[in-house]
């Protein structure tokens, strides 16, 4: 937890689905509260104990992919307590989509623990950096004495700026993880495709199955281009799994096809997100002006 030295009025939270480095996070104070990855009996805390390359290291190795947990309410309860201790006298948490975690669950439980605080759970209704830009944006605004009311329309603002599409080199493990239908897993499997995703009702949904990692990757930068329209970027980065060398392929295509802004971050998903995913997806998350 941050020392919180200079700990605002009103305290930020998250999950580590949000993605956002330790560096950027400890600026604004901001708390990552850990998702779980199981390997057997033996668990740790994704980001802080864990990362994509060890995960992947280890599904290679073992044969078997991990699963994964939403935090517990305790550990809520432990960063909600540490930033009032802090100094904080209000905290906005925002949770990767309820529709995908049951993590939002446990972190709205954790608040019925402190019934003479406030406390506003959110919902970002997205994940990695889609969920990271807002946890961003409202750390920001608290630092500039911005209200709870402010900081949530804040994030709404965000959110309905944002788009994110994925290229993934297999449907296999959003199948076992059941995060995609077993049906669109099966079709895609057969026809051998590179699926393509996006974030709708707060749930990774198969958009459209393309035929190669190269097409893929085209199609992406494709709706990506549909979605901004006119408008130009504020922000954006560039996702991938355990695939450095990929991201950046894929970010000198977009700088080639697109108008970007001078800093694209390779941003690797976590391993509560990616072990669902698997090694070699790329992706992008945009937010327009």
């Amino acid at each position: 937890m941050p020392s919180g030295e200079n700990m605002q009025e009103i305290a930020i939270i998250t999950d580590t689905d949000s993605r956002i480095p330790f560096e950027i996070a400890a600026r604004y104070n901001i708390y990552q509260v850990p998702i779980t990855v199981n390997f057997g009996e033996q668990s740790y805390e994704a980001v802080y104990a864990i990362n994509d390359a060890d995960t992947f290291r280890r599904i290679d190795g073992e044969g078997k992919l991990p699963t994964t947990a939403a935090p517990a309410p305790g550990k809520f309860i432990a960063a909600y307590k540490n930033a009032f201790d802090a100094g904080a006298a209000k905290i906005v948490c925002i949770c990767v989509s309820k529709e995908m975690s049951a993590t939002f669950n446990a972190a709205v439980t954790a608040s019925a623990e402190f019934p003479d605080r406030e406390i506003q759970v959110i919902d970002s209704r997205s994940l990695s950096m889609g969920l990271g830009f807002m946890v961003l944006a409202a750390a920001e605004a608290a630092a500039q004495g911005a209200t709870v009311r402010e900081i949530i329309q804040v994030v709404d603002d965000l959110r309905s700026r944002t788009c994110l599409y994925t290229a993934l080199s297999t449907l296999k493990y959003l199948a076992m993880g059941g995060r995609v239908s077993n049906l669109a897993a099966g079709v895609a499997s057969v026809l051998s495709v590179k699926p393509i995703l996006t974030i709708r009702d707060g749930k990774l949904d198969l958009l459209e199955r393309v035929r190669t990692q190269k097409k893929s990757w085209e199609r992406v930068i494709e709706l990506c281009a549909l979605s901004i329209g006119e408008k130009q970027i504020e922000k954006m980065c560039v996702l991938h799994v355990n695939s450095t060398q990929m991201a950046q392929q894929f970010s000198e295509e977009m700088r080639s096809r697109m108008s970007c802004p001078a800093d694209i971050p390779l941003v690797e998903v976590t391993p509560g997100l990616s072990v669902h995913s698997g090694a070699g997806m790329v992706g992008t998350v945009i937010v327009v002006k």
